[in-house]
Order: C-alpha cells, then sequence, then structure tokens
C-alpha cells in the first residue's frame, strides 16, 4: 500500500494500493475513510486513474466532486 497523498481543497486524498486481488485506488473523504474503492488491471491504470483524481479533487467543490464521482452526500 501507497501512502494517501495530501488532502486537496476540497479535504478528498487518493490511495493507490496493491493488495492480493491486484491493483486499486481508494477516494478518501475528508475523514479518513475510503469514499469509493476501483480495481485497475495493473500499476500503470492505478496511477493514471489516480493522477485523474487527484486533478478532479483540486479542482471541483466538494459538492461537484461528490456528484462526478458518485459518492454519498456528507452528513451533517
Amino acid at each position: 500500500m501507497m501512502p494517501a497523498t495530501a488532502s486537496s481543497p476540497n479535504g478528498f486524498s487518493v490511495d493507490v494500493r496493491r493488495g492480493e486481488d491486484g491493483w486499486s485506488v481508494a477516494i478518501v473523504d475528508p475523514a479518513g475513510v475510503d469514499a469509493s474503492v476501483r480495481a485497475c488491471g495493473d500499476e500503470v491504470e492505478a496511477h493514471t486513474y489516480a493522477s485523474t483524481v487527484r486533478q478532479h479533487a483540486y479542482w471541483l467543490s466538494d459538492e461537484q466532486f461528490r456528484r462526478y464521482y458518485r459518492l454519498e452526500p456528507q452528513e451533517g
């Protein structure tokens, strides 16, 4: 497992993981909980997808990011 990146302005981060079942990318919410995990075919796909998600997390507001990645709305 690779360490999660620093949080983006909207609080989300991305974690590229290599596990027993292969590569995956987790979108981690501001509370540190996996909001979404996507399986990837290999390391290149995982890093490419993670890079895209990081850019979106940086550019989009919390609401826009959640809508784009179909994440549950934040409670509160």
